[in-house]
């Protein structure tokens, strides 16, 4: 039985991000052709890999077998592309965060990251948790403290979100109305609370943080952003002080067995000291405009 490392690509991503809706950022594809492809793939071992359930996929313990085995099989074909590229740096460090703060790292890659650094940068952006102890990640930027005890954080600052608005009193803005969000952004927490205090005056709805703030901008109505965010756009005000209830903490997390190895110690390092160096803005400490 020959099993293609595409399909094994594939099950990797669906195990560590615990389904197919998250999957299909990392792969590409939609969920249909990921159900599919991992039907096939189970039909081909001839064991059910995952148990389905409302809430994602949880891995069965032919799944968990074959999880170690596929990672295996994926470190080995890493050692082989590094060998084929000759030239490339040895390690890849993958940083998974929001869609917010990985727009934010992105703007600051050169506080990260130089080509003399021996590393690769990856960032996997997603409002999904990443499971950074199956290493589908090995630093992760969360807003709580990790409590498995194979991951070590620190913590690096507090986040604070506000109710935003455009800047022209026009259309939605003008009536009062607000911009949602649908799909996986959803459920994040300032998306609750605004669905749970304003949802009756939802007007629009966007299913991805950009999109949204495209639509404040333009005038569609008001929503909530993290105040390094609206504080930072020009064409956003914020409209009132941030709200207690949305404050987070920011924590660099990393796993036990990583934390001392130099290149995630030095991308963690400087992401912390990124994220320090800019907290007034995140804690939205800049004048209301």
């Amino acid at each position: 039985m020959d099993i293609d490392w595409d399909d094994l690509r594939l099950f990797l991503d669906v195990a560590r991000l615990g389904g197919l809706s998250a999957a299909t950022t990392t792969t590409r594809l939609s969920a249909a052709t990921l159900g599919r492809r991992v039907t096939a793939l189970e039909k081909q071992i001839g064991e059910p890999l995952f148990v389905r359930q409302q809430t994602g996929y949880r891995l069965t313990a032919v799944g968990e077998d074959l999880l170690r085995r596929a990672e295996d099989v994926e470190a080995a074909m890493r050692s082989l592309t590094r060998w084929r590229e000759g030239n490339l740096p040895d390690r890849i460090v993958r940083v998974s965060a929001g869609p917010w703060t990985s727009a934010f790292i992105s703007a600051h890659i050169g506080d990260l990251w130089t080509v003399d650094d021996g590393i690769r940068l990856e960032l996997v952006t997603t409002t999904d948790r990443v499971d950074i102890g199956r290493r589908a990640a090995d630093i992760g930027i969360r807003s709580e403290r990790p409590t498995e005890r194979w991951l070590a954080g620190r913590q690096s600052g507090k986040v604070t979100h506000a109710i935003y608005s455009g800047r022209h009193l026009i259309n939605g803005v003008a009536a009062g109305l607000f911009v949602g969000v649908t799909g996986e952004g959803a459920n994040i927490a300032s998306a609750r609370w605004l669905q749970a205090h304003h949802g009756d005056r939802i007007a629009v709805r966007g299913n991805d943080s950009h999109s949204v703030r495209e639509l404040v901008a333009a005038g569609a109505g008001l929503s909530i952003f993290p105040c390094f965010v609206g504080d930072s756009d020009p064409r956003l005000v914020r409209v009132a002080q941030p709200l207690p209830e949305l404050e987070t903490d920011q924590w660099v997390v990393t796993h036990h067995d990583e934390r001392h190895s130099p290149p995630v110690r030095k991308v963690a390092e400087r992401i912390a000291t990124l994220m320090r160096a800019h907290q007034p803005l995140f804690r939205g400490e800049t004048p209301i405009r």
